[in-house]
């Protein structure tokens, strides 16, 4: 597998990216990373209580073309470990989006937080998208599924 990692041949796409912040730009930590780390750009230590949610500032300002979104995700060790998530996940980053890119963690644990100047917070995931057209029509077509949802296959 190794092998297979060190022989892909990936083509970067070019985004356009503003640096205010303190920390290098979002990286990859391996080869084949589907999400970039985002680091916290911050003045002073946040701290989260139980429950309790802030946006977290990170310095970056970034300009997407047209068809693509930015997607802000949690950090699953961040989760796992520290019961820290990001809410209204995952966030989107339209492509016309000029201002600062925030991110809305809350503290799921029993236990307070502490968010550190240039922690990685998050994770970014640039993803392709279309935008849809109506057509509009009075019923839809049968599927094998219909209306079923919310559990209708059952648990086992």
């Amino acid at each position: 597998m190794k092998d297979v990692l060190n022989s892909l041949d990936f083509k970067f796409m070019k985004i356009k990216i503003v640096n205010r912040s303190k920390h290098a730009l979002p990286e990859y930590k391996t080869k084949a990373s589907a999400g970039m780390d985002i680091r916290a750009n911050l003045d002073e230590t946040v701290t989260l209580r139980p429950l309790e949610r802030k946006l977290i500032p990170t310095g970056l300002y970034i300009e997407l073309p047209v068809g693509y979104e930015a997607q802000i995700r949690p950090r699953s060790g961040l989760a796992l470990n520290e019961g820290l998530g990001i809410l209204n996940s995952p966030g989107t980053i339209d492509a016309d989006y000029r201002g600062e890119i925030g991110i809305i963690v809350v503290n799921l644990s029993n236990n307070l937080i502490a968010i550190e100047d240039g922690e990685r917070v998050c994770q970014m995931v640039i993803q392709k998208v279309e935008q849809a057209e109506w057509i509009e029509l009075k019923e839809l077509s049968d599927s094998e599924r219909g209306e079923g949802g919310f559990g209708h296959t059952g648990k086992k």
